[in-house]
């Protein structure tokens, strides 16, 4: 199942991104030390005020993925799908594939276009967001750099074609 995260869900959030941080700290922006810092009010602020959606097993969480909608005049067409992760022992199920698509959906309605970045040496995410039918359109390069090592990010981009949302 999958559902927006709110924030009686910050304690299974917090964990789950703890985990996340810990375990691939190439692929994201933030850091576990300074996450791990922050009270579980933190966390609960961040769900009421994020759109973040979680993939649920047998009653625990096992994935999430955020969007979040750019606000200014000129950029309010487009939303950052950020925050992707899947636990190991859920990987290779569909639940990537599902919280993609569950961001995809949300953001159809509200944006025209749905980017993300992902560290190059990512290939499974890359396949995965490829065959979601997100495009690449750029790279960052050197974008991130941790422990001394540098990684690069693939920008990418899922345009929604509905010409009424257009309109507006």
């Amino acid at each position: 199942m999958i559902r927006l995260l709110t924030p009686a869900d910050a304690a299974l959030y917090r964990t789950i991104r703890l985990e996340a941080l810990a375990t691939h700290p190439e692929a994201f922006t933030s850091t576990f030390e300074r996450e791990q810092a922050m009270p579980l009010a933190w966390f609960e602020e961040r769900l009421a005020t994020s759109d973040v959606f979680g993939a649920f097993g047998a009653d625990a969480l096992v994935g999430t993925a955020g969007f979040r909608r750019e606000d200014g005049a000129k950029t309010a067409h487009r939303a950052v799908l950020w925050g992707m992760y899947v636990r190991p022992d859920a990987r290779k199920s569909g639940i990537g594939r599902r919280l993609v698509d569950a961001v995809a959906a949300h953001a159809a309605s509200r944006v025209e276009q749905l980017h993300l970045v992902v560290v190059s040496e990512n290939r499974p995410a890359l396949r995965l967001y490829t065959a979601a039918g997100f495009v690449e359109y750029g790279r960052g390069m050197k974008a991130l750099k941790q422990h001394g090592r540098y990684h690069d990010e693939v920008m990418m981009a899922l345009f929604f074609e509905d010409d009424a949302r257009r309109s507006r």
